[in-house]
């Protein structure tokens, strides 16, 4: 029998895939189980709790899959870890049954723009390939449907922690900053250390890519034995680099690739995104496509909602939604990727963010700061030095309106938070909606 611990995308998924391939299963939720999976489960005669965990059992189980969600020293996996029960993750269960081809995706900034841009250049060359992961769908879903040659794939480091057999044929790197550091006792090498499990069990016919100038990446492997072939790529010229961005162009040249792909079709902005796409065209250029396809496919993406997303222009003045950048470091990369005057629209409950390395791009791009969020006064402490105009605000229409207020035709209003959601909003999601809604209605008042 197979225990699975939450009953959200992941854990149905993996449960649906277990009961078809012939297990006993049993799910539980500690919380609440949404409709939709609650329907799936008792049409697929799953049985299933929630509000609680019935531990008698769920230790009855010879395995126990749990969801990325729940920490390694939640009580429930402790008292399975010592009675010898296997924990692993719903991709480590649904990677035994798969029979295509793994492309995964990893990094502390820009895994799900990378991903996305990947499926789609894989996509639109006409190959049969699979979207899954962190980036919303069921991996195990996925492979429950069949017919898949790839599979590309969104890994979180929680999705890694839990996986021991599975395998990458090309895994992507983007980077590693300080996050979740939680769930890592506050260690960065721990959680560097999650982060390259997604090269594990590679040999040499699979490949590494990773972010040359990224100084963690660089850190860990000087200090760790790292499997694969090693794919470099970069914006620095250094000897060795395979994937280099020049101009608006990328170069590539590793194992017996080598290619020039013009980027400038791209919607892409900021030099983040000329990290993603190197990395995503480095991935698509191993599967066969060719440079030609790679172009025209990168002309027609558009990136997932929330990440540099323009929603409107009232005046002259553009608005941009970026309300997935959650950190310090998302926020970096949008200052420096926007070259026209920026206001700034910062905020929320701080995560214990250090604001110094944004000082510099701060004084040279941003006109005012507007702070959306309850507490505001450790941007205040941060900021104020700039002699820049700030002001706050806990309303999301007011915080459009005073930054129209600032801006002047050709600036560029940018919500970016570097901050979670929670003081006032649901999600970064919400957040990221009503920020558009507002603006859709002051574009109307105006109008």
């Amino acid at each position: 029998m197979i225990a699975i611990l939450g009953a959200g995308e992941s854990g149905v998924g993996a449960a649906l895939l277990a009961k078809a391939r012939g297990f006993d299963v049993f799910v539980s939720d500690r919380g609440s189980i949404a409709e939709k999976y609650r329907a799936q489960l008792t049409q697929a005669q799953i049985p299933f709790e929630e509000g609680t965990h019935t531990l008698e059992q769920i230790y009855a189980a010879e395995e126990l899959i749990k969801s990325p969600g729940i920490p390694d020293m939640a009580p429930v996996i402790q008292g399975a870890v010592e009675r010898n029960i296997p924990v692993i993750s719903e991709i480590e269960f649904a990677g035994r049954y798969a029979s295509g081809k793994f492309i995964c995706i990893t990094g502390t900034n820009g895994k799900t723009t990378t991903t996305l841009l990947t499926y789609h250049l894989l996509k639109s060359a006409g190959l049969k390939v699979a979207l899954a992961g962190n980036v919303g769908e069921s991996l195990a879903g996925k492979v429950l449907e069949g017919g898949y040659d790839y599979y590309v794939v969104e890994l979180s480091s929680f999705q890694l922690d839990n996986m021991y057999a599975f395998k990458a044929h090309i895994g992507i790197l983007l980077n590693i900053t300080p996050d979740h550091l939680d769930r890592y006792e506050y260690q960065m090498e721990k959680y560097a250390a999650a982060k390259f499990r997604l090269a594990q069990n590679m040999t040499s016919s699979d490949f590494f890519l990773f972010n040359q100038d990224d100084a963690e990446t660089q850190k860990y492997r000087a200090a760790h034995e790292v499997p694969g072939t090693q794919v470099p790529f970069g914006l620095k010229e250094v000897e060795g680099v395979a994937i280099q961005y020049q101009a608006q162009a990328i170069l590539a040249s590793f194992s017996q690739i080598a290619a020039k792909v013009d980027t400038s079709r791209s919607p892409l902005i900021g030099q983040h995104n000329q990290y993603n796409t190197m990395a995503a065209v480095g991935a698509a250029l191993l599967v066969g496509i060719a440079p030609e396809q790679i172009e025209e496919a990168l002309g027609s993406f558009q990136n997932a909602e929330h990440r540099l997303q323009p929603v409107g222009e009232i005046d002259g003045v553009r608005f941009v939604n970026d309300s997935k950048a959650t950190n310090v470091e998302a926020v970096w990369y949008a200052l420096d990727g926007i070259q026209q005057p920026i206001v700034w629209v910062v905020g929320g409950k701080d995560k214990g963010n250090d604001y110094t390395t944004l000082l510099p791009l701060v004084q040279e791009k941003v006109k005012a700061i507007v702070c959306l969020g309850v507490d505001n006064s450790k941007l205040f402490a941060s900021f104020s030095k700039t002699g820049l105009k700030m002001v706050e605000t806990q309303e999301v229409q007011e915080a459009v309106q005073l930054a129209k207020d600032f801006a002047e035709p050709g600036d560029v209003v940018l919500l970016s938070p570097a901050c979670a959601s929670f003081d006032l909003f649901n999600n970064y999601e919400h957040r990221g909606r009503a920020f558009a809604e507002a603006v859709a209605a002051l574009n109307q008042t105006a109008a």
